[in-house]
């Protein structure tokens, strides 16, 4: 995320200024042979099929008993709530709007006028259903509407329904301000929902709009809108701005638009449109990996071609940043993908795209420049083809700028394959043949969840107990650890709107012996571990934990986080607040305060390891979420994830942000997918650098800054690859933007000298739709210029060559 003094950064870009702009136009071409309609999912009949009130669900979220509870706040807070204890009626004919915000809101909660807070969580759950609306719903900061997963609900907007969107996450309050800073909108879920507006005159409406930032998600959620008419202005996702995020599992029925899109960068995966006139637009964004779209009679798939004609009279100049799209399937489609890239696109990296294994058999033409020109013919599987800088180590052509290349696919392990050949991918389970009997609470087994009670004990004899079928759930609360649980190699756990898991005490103290405080499995050990919906953090200094540590393997999928979030310092029951840690850029910070160090280490997946980790954001926070002044703080944490696998690991939209020594590290790793992923440097460096207060240890191979000659250099890295191989890294964000707190380096593209290394003896790295913010050198080779300690660059891409629309940005570098 951005802080709030960065602000004036998107400002200065006009960014919110983009949600009005105009799509560049589309030239016509002949239209190919229509495809039979694509039966939408099994779900209640839109505006039809009423279903009885007082009708009882067999989906276990709607049935288990309810014992969560805010451990840093109002006990007696409401954590769960059914709208239908609200007045909501979900008949089909009810008027809903009032009863469904009521369950929202009620209990003092965060929404107009409070920028932020964890205390006041409320997971809203919706029966199965039509709920009539005729205004939008607003959703309150850390909140998740959650519909029947069993039988979706659906959500009808009536003929006379007035505002932005259906659910709203971000409301404009008359001055054109919002409630929350979209930069920082952390903490939302929508899913499992119908979200019907073909009740509503074609020249209106949208489903969601979708204003937010990381630890966010929209999942299993059907789109219903008007199919045809030169008059339909419907879009399902409108997106102005933000800093996110993920969503997949979506699909788009008809429409102008299926998803208006614009953020700093977003992972999206598994969504189909049908019937759309365009499926997605592109407003803005610094990057975006989509994978596993499907589109089906629409007029065009994917339209990034928006800008203005530069001012020099060449060019267009570009909003969107780079856009890479992967495993994908066009039918009945004119134009695959609509985008302004070209020889004089100002800036010259501006509206990067990366094509990789995208079906356009049935589109009449793959890719075209918004004058019309065909630039790549459909009627063919493209395998790899980019627009944009193309660096190949080693090539005399690296360097250059292409307006549209078919390259030598990447070597992917096979290990990283589905059966289809498409890259590995599995949904957030959400266990709906699963009955309520099956879910063991760890309140009902001990635990307290009070933010005090040393519940280590009872959470592990919980794990221990659990049996084949059982699903270990945590009710909302704050749980202590104060030594290492260690997970067994078979269990599923899940939480209730993201409790919280707390190191804390004398086991985690010594930064020299880093001790797990959630240990997957053995070394060596085969099973299934499975976890959605938790935070892992700290209840004060932690410099010795390694917040998880995953060892275990198993078949493709077995393994994986889904929806936790590592989550250190900032806020109620930390005790690394603002009250204690709030920032002084005009100190001397050689020796930090060492109530105000976090963990030693967030993640760290060893050798053994094998998993999916998806949605999970790695944020050492750098501002207060719950005190009123909401500043800026300095945490000091370590080190973000650590991979040394030697199983296929797969990140599907993962953030690590503002750890000390990198955010991301791979040593010794093999087979890995990485995309999106996004980091920021800590804002306090280098006051102190990154030698500070964490001392490099050999037996993990942290960074030396052996070759470092000034402080510009000592700072974080987004992200090492040391001595691994098979590294596919498809799409990131990695950014920095201060000095020491001020950001005059901003401007000057110069915050730090490095962002990604590249050592020892790594092979096969392949990074595709890289954006870099303010470091000099976007990647710095050292593969053959020595051994850690010892390292000389072999060469670097520098950010002054790549300029996109406010990064720099590759289209592919690779080893």
């Amino acid at each position: 995320m951005i802080s709030f003094t960065s602000i004036a950064l998107i400002c200065a870009l006009r960014l919110a200024g983009f949600a009005g702009a105009a799509p560049a136009a589309i030239a016509q071409v002949p239209a190919p042979a229509v495809v039979p309609q694509v039966p939408a999912p099994a779900a209640n009949p839109v505006g039809t099929g009423v279903i009885d009130a007082a009708a009882e669900s067999g989906y276990w979220l709607a049935n288990i008993k309810r014992q969560g509870t805010v451990a840093y706040g109002d006990s007696g807070f409401k954590v769960f709530r059914n709208v239908k204890d609200y007045g909501a009626k979900g008949d089909g004919a009810t008027d809903d709007t009032a009863a469904i915000n009521r369950a929202i809101s009620d209990g003092n909660r965060c929404g107009k006028g409070c920028d932020s807070s964890t205390v006041t969580p409320a997971l809203v759950y919706f029966p199965p259903g039509t709920y009539v609306v005729s205004k939008p719903i607003i959703q309150y900061y850390y909140t998740q509407l959650v519909g029947d997963a069993t039988s979706l609900p659906v959500i009808k907007a009536s003929a006379a329904f007035a505002g932005m969107a259906v659910i709203d996450a971000d409301p404009y309050n008359d001055d054109g301000s919002n409630w929350f800073t979209n930069q920082n909108n952390f903490f939302r879920q929508i899913r499992n929902f119908v979200i019907d507006l073909t009740g509503m005159p074609p020249t209106a409406g949208a489903g969601i709009h979708w204003q937010v930032a990381q630890a966010t998600s929209l999942q299993n959620i059907r789109f219903e809108m008007i199919q045809g008419g030169a008059d339909n202005r419907q879009q399902g996702i409108f997106m102005d701005n933000g800093s996110g995020g993920f969503m997949g599992d979506l699909t788009f029925n008809g429409g102008n638009y299926g998803a208006f899109l614009g953020s700093q960068q977003f992972t999206t995966r598994n969504v189909t449109f049908n019937n759309c006139n365009t499926a997605i637009f592109m407003n803005w964004n610094w990057g975006w990996t989509l994978k596993g779209v499907t589109v089906n009679n629409c007029k065009v798939g994917l339209d990034m071609a928006n800008g203005s004609p530069s001012q020099t009279g060449a060019g267009i100049n570009q909003t969107v940043g780079s856009v890479l799209l992967m495993d994908s399937k066009f039918t009945g489609v004119q134009v695959g993908v609509n985008t302004s890239y070209s020889a004089d696109s100002v800036p010259i990296s501006g509206g990067s795209l990366y094509l990789d294994n995208v079906d356009f058999g049935g589109a009449s033409v793959a890719v075209q420049r918004n004058t019309g020109e065909q630039i790549l013919a459909g009627g063919a599987v493209v395998q790899s083809w980019a627009q944009g800088s193309i660096y190949k180590s080693g090539a005399t052509n690296s360097g250059r700028q292409d307006n549209g290349v078919t390259l030598e696919p990447p070597n992917k392990p096979a290990g990283l394959l589905a059966s289809d050949g498409s890259v590995f991918a599995r949904s957030k389970p959400q266990y709906e043949g699963v009955p309520a009997s099956a879910f063991v609470s760890v309140k009902s087994q001990g635990a307290k969840g009070d933010g005090v009670t040393d519940d280590t004990a009872a959470i592990q004899a919980a794990m221990n107990a659990i049996t084949d079928g059982q699903i270990l759930y945590f009710d909302h609360g704050a749980y202590i650890i104060t030594d290492t649980v260690k997970v067994p190699n078979n269990i599923k756990i899940t939480g209730e709107i993201l409790p919280l898991i707390l190191a804390s005490g004398a086991k985690f103290a010594d930064e020299n012996n880093l001790v797990p405080v959630f240990q997957v499995g053995e070394a060596g050990q085969t099973g299934a571990v499975e976890m959605s919906d938790l935070i892992f953090g700290t209840a004060g200094n932690a410099p010795g934990a390694t917040l998880m540590q995953w060892n275990l393997n198993g078949k493709a999928g077995d393994n994986g986080l889904w929806d936790v979030h590592f989550r250190v310092g900032g806020y109620a029951g930390t005790k690394l607040q603002s009250d204690t840690c709030s920032k002084s850029p005009q100190s001397d910070r050689s020796t930090p305060n060492p109530a105000c160090i976090g963990a030693g280490l967030l993640f760290h997946a060893t050798q053994s390891a094998s998993a999916i980790l998806e949605n999970t954001w790695f944020w050492v926070a750098d501002h207060e979420l719950d005190l009123g002044d909401h500043n800026q703080i300095d945490i000091f944490n370590g080190r973000g994830v650590l991979l040394e696998s030697q199983n296929p690991m797969w990140l599907y939209g993962t953030s690590s942000e503002h750890n000390v020594l990198y955010n991301y590290q791979l040593n010794k790793a093999k087979c890995v997918f990485m995309g999106l992923i996004q980091t920021e440097t800590p804002y306090y460096q280098s006051n102190p650098t990154a030698l500070v207060p964490f001392k490099a240890q050999t037996a993990i191979n942290d960074p030396m800054f052996s070759d470092c000659t000034d402080n510009s250099c000592k700072k974080s890295w987004g992200l090492r690859i040391v001595d691994s191989e098979d590294v596919l890294v498809y799409g990131a964000g990695l950014y920095s933007f201060f000095e020491n707190y001020a950001q005059t380096c901003v401007s000057g593209q110069d915050c730090q000298t490095n962002m990604v290394a590249i050592e020892g003896t790594s092979s096969n790295v392949h990074l595709f739709t890289l954006s870099t913010k303010a470091s000099v050198n976007m990647v710095t080779n050292y593969v053959g210029g020595g051994g850690p300690g010892n390292n000389k660059a072999v060469n670097s891409v520098q950010d002054i060559d790549n300029r996109s629309n406010f990064c720099a940005t590759l289209a592919l570098w690779t080893l």
